[in-house]
């Protein structure tokens, strides 16, 4: 089994756990906040890049977790709860100290304009394939800058 599992404790890890979600896509009941616990998570379908390059017609998706963790609040923008419908693909997650203490905020920027603002203690990020792999012919592709 080639499941991802990775586990992000600073900055430079949570740009590796970035890369691995860019073009993740996901609905509005895929997030939960559990404010007892703090602990955000979010269920989404990622694109397998690390499988991607040299391909031809063929790509995957799998369904992941990820649980950030020592969350003390959530904030979320372009965001509408109640549209159980909307699909959000996630571009990056973002980390900007408050300081120069371990706590700051972690941002997940989706396209639209969306992000949601975490704020944290310090960067605890897990992320963990839950399922089987699935074909899609279709590559997520960016605007070039």
């Amino acid at each position: 089994m080639d499941s991802l599992k990775l586990l992000a404790l600073d900055t430079e890890d949570l740009s590796v756990v970035s890369a691995h979600l860019q073009d993740a896509v996901f609905k509005t009941d895929g997030l939960a906040y559990d404010a007892r616990h703090h602990v955000f998570s979010l269920a989404v379908n990622r694109f397998v890049w690390e499988k991607a390059a040299g391909r031809g017609k063929a790509f995957e998706r799998r369904r992941a977790a990820i649980a950030f963790k020592r969350v003390n609040a959530v904030r979320s923008i372009g965001i509408d709860r109640k549209d159980s419908e909307a699909v959000f693909s996630l571009l990056a997650v973002d980390f900007k100290p408050n300081g120069e203490g371990p706590d700051g905020t972690i941002t997940l920027v989706m396209s639209g304009n969306a992000s949601i603002a975490l704020d944290v203690e310090c960067v605890e990020v897990q992320l963990a394939d839950t399922g089987g792999a699935w074909e899609t012919s279709l590559k997520p592709r960016h605007p070039a800058v």
